[in-house]
């Protein structure tokens, strides 16, 4: 077995120079490099969850699956295999600037599952498409109504918290005080996540409580439903996936 000694770590411009991105067909630029045990058949299909709508906003971006990104160094640096120790100095992604081209490197090794591989790379991609087109305001006042009715919960920390800070103000005689920029960011998070969400139900099957990483309230099944179908009116899946919500009954 090959030690973390043995193993050359090569910087993130020479990955990128020697993996040379393609274009899938939904016009995301992708590719893998490296011992990613991650076979060719099951990366294109997850690649192409993303919905071509999202490709204009993507044209900038590149998506490399590695092993392992490593963590503890200011050089961006990629390991072409794992061992346990280099895992040790791993992170989920890192990022780097090649000229225009904005690249995200993605650690196949740190996830034991089709599952938890499928959500970094679409969260990834969800918060990409966020910083280069903004939150569609249709989904913003979808958002934002089921916030004001108290709607139980949200779908990440981020997300539950700045929908906290922005409602906590009261000013004079009760009345509410919307913080703004808590409120933006509420927006990113909540649109973040749920585009994220609806992307990943079009790669894998999986349970909703699955996401829950923290300790905070999940949005309430429904309302996640509304904001998913709100998604996939703006953003239609590619040929070849389909988009369903099943509610799981006892009984």
């Amino acid at each position: 077995m090959s030690t973390s000694a043995q193993i050359e770590l090569w910087s993130a411009e020479k990955v990128a120079a020697q993996a040379k991105a393609t274009l899938a067909p939904n016009g995301v630029n992708f590719a893998a490099w490296g011992e990613t045990r991650v076979p060719e058949a099951d990366l294109a299909r997850l690649v192409g969850a993303v919905p071509s709508a999202l490709s204009a906003a993507l044209a900038q971006r590149a998506y490399y699956f590695v092993p392992l990104a490593i963590a503890d160094t200011g050089e961006i640096l990629i390991a072409p295999s794992y061992t346990v120790e280099l895992g040790d100095r791993a992170i989920c992604h890192r990022n780097a600037t090649f000229g225009s081209t904005e690249a995200v490197f993605l650690s196949t090794r740190l996830v034991e599952d089709r599952f938890g591989l499928a959500f970094e790379f679409l969260i990834n991609v969800a918060h990409n498409f966020v910083e280069a087109a903004g939150v569609p305001e249709s989904f913003s006042a979808l958002a934002w109504s089921q916030a004001e009715a108290q709607v139980r919960g949200e779908t990440s920390q981020d997300a539950w918290e700045a929908r906290r800070r922005a409602q906590d103000g009261l000013v004079g005689e009760g009345k509410k005080s919307i913080d703004e920029r808590a409120r933006s960011a509420y927006y990113d998070s909540a649109f973040s996540d749920a585009l994220a969400i609806y992307m990943l139900s079009l790669a894998v099957d999986f349970d909703y409580h699955d996401l829950r990483e923290r300790d905070y309230p999940l949005l309430a099944a429904p309302a996640l439903a509304e904001r998913l179908r709100h998604v996939a009116m703006l953003f239609p899946a590619n040929p070849g996936y389909d988009f369903q919500i099943l509610y799981r009954r006892k009984g």
